[in-house]
């Protein structure tokens, strides 16, 4: 019979990549900081060029805080201050508890969340479009879900209950 250890684990905090996860750029290639709000209301770069996210992500993260998950995002970007600036002015600073963007491995991203937070590996999920990220990540303990076109509702919904799926399946 296998262990029930496993089975009791919940889900108590979300990690998400940035670029190509969040928004469907590299924000330090295909968009310039610094970043302004123009006089449309929209985002744009420092050559005047609109900056979006994907569609699904603003409600995506509200939804999320609303239900207790803690949140945070682990990027490789080397334009740490463009990124940050970005989460300020789409709004989802009030969601993210913690914001790692250094140019290092994921690893060392997960062991300061891990060491922050308190909160175990096996607790926690991870969603990038990057395959060796997922594979990286997965192999701490992180239920890692590869990311193709952004962050929907859809792409979410069917992580966490993968997730539970995995729990309660160890």
């Amino acid at each position: 019979m296998a262990s029930s250890q496993k089975s009791s684990k919940t889900l108590k905090l979300i990690v998400f990549d940035l670029d190509f996860t969040l928004w469907p750029y590299w924000a330090d290639c295909h968009i310039q900081s610094p970043y302004r709000i123009a006089s449309n209301e929209k985002i744009i770069d420092s050559a005047g060029n609109i900056v979006e996210c994907y569609p699904d992500v603003p409600e995506v993260l509200a939804d999320l805080h609303k239900k207790g998950y803690i949140l945070g995002v682990a990027s490789r970007c080397p334009d740490r201050e463009g990124c940050r600036q970005l989460l300020n002015l789409f709004g989802f600073n009030k969601y993210l508890k913690y914001i790692e963007i250094h140019d290092c491995h994921k690893f060392q991203h997960f062991e300061k969340i891990k060491k922050s937070s308190g909160v175990d590996f096996s607790e926690m999920m991870f969603f990038d479009d990057d395959k060796n990220n997922i594979r990286d990540i997965s192999s701490m303990g992180v239920v890692s879900i590869l990311v193709r076109e952004g962050i929907t509702k859809q792409v979410v919904d069917d992580g966490i209950r993968q997730f539970h799926k995995r729990c309660s399946v160890q």
